[in-house]
């Protein structure tokens, strides 16, 4: 791609992508936010409200608040992976989309940063929706929950890296039911969702110490409980699983955007 002499700085170009990725968002905001937001709803009203009749805390906290401190990111880990994943197939083969975009003074690297960008903004704005209305509810009554949408950002950016890398090589798109079916919804209960990492057997500790979600959740709870003894490790994992398979990603796409 030839570069242009008056080429928009680097802010310019990550916005504009972004703003693309908005404006076609919102513009069936309803149908497109009602899953996200309603499936953590829904996912407490029935499994927090009907377990918590029987368990009143786990690990020293109230049940609710323990599944509602994890639901606030995992629905960022949701929107952010389905959004790179089955929405960048798309725009990618179907739609041809990107072919577009890279057309204008844009890059590759700045068209899938930007993306990625879009996706933890949309954590972001689902983990402070979800949390408005668990708060008017009184799951939580602390004011340090407005600090989780800082996190839902980042939990949303790093699956972003991580879907982007998973669709560098999927040839179809029927093949993601083996990222969402075997890798994410396992993870939404052995990352520490419904119970604590404590109940799980010694010998399967290691592999849920490298599951992206169990470190998000972690630092969500570090946050509303004061638990801060894997604070420092949560927040360089998620900084460093974010970076390689954000570049891995963004690499293998170019790669197929190019051939």
């Amino acid at each position: 791609m030839n570069k242009c002499y008056n080429l928009p700085n680097l802010f310019k170009r990550l916005f504009s992508v972004w703003y693309r990725f908005m404006r076609v968002y919102t513009k069936n905001l309803l149908s497109n936010g009602f899953e996200p937001f309603f499936e953590p709803l829904i996912f407490l009203g029935g499994i927090g409200v009907g377990l918590g009749a029987f368990i009143k805390e786990l690990d020293g906290i109230p049940y609710l608040e323990f599944l509602g401190s994890a639901l606030l990111v995992s629905t960022s880990m949701m929107t952010a992976a389905f959004e790179c994943s089955y929405g960048t197939f798309i725009r990618l083969e179907f739609d041809k989309a990107y072919d577009g975009i890279i057309s204008a003074p844009i890059s590759v690297e700045n068209l899938l940063l930007g993306e990625m960008l879009w996706a933890g903004t949309k954590g972001f704005f689902f983990s402070f929706a979800v949390l408005i209305v668990f708060t008017i509810i009184g799951v939580f009554k602390t004011p340090l929950v407005f600090i989780i949408p800082i996190v839902g950002f980042l939990t949303g950016f790093m699956f972003a890296g991580i879907s982007l890398f998973v669709t560098s090589f999927i040839k179809s798109i029927d093949n993601f039911s083996f990222y969402t079916t075997g890798f994410l919804s396992p993870m939404f209960f052995f990352s520490g969702t419904v119970f604590p990492l404590s109940q799980f057997p010694d010998f399967l500790r290691p592999i849920i110490e490298l599951l992206p979600l169990t470190h998000s959740i972690r630092l969500s709870r570090a946050i509303l409980f004061s638990r801060w003894e894997y604070f420092t490790f949560d927040i360089l994992y998620i900084i460093i699983i974010s970076t390689v398979f954000g570049y891995l990603g963004i690499k293998g796409i170019k790669k197929r955007l190019i051939d």
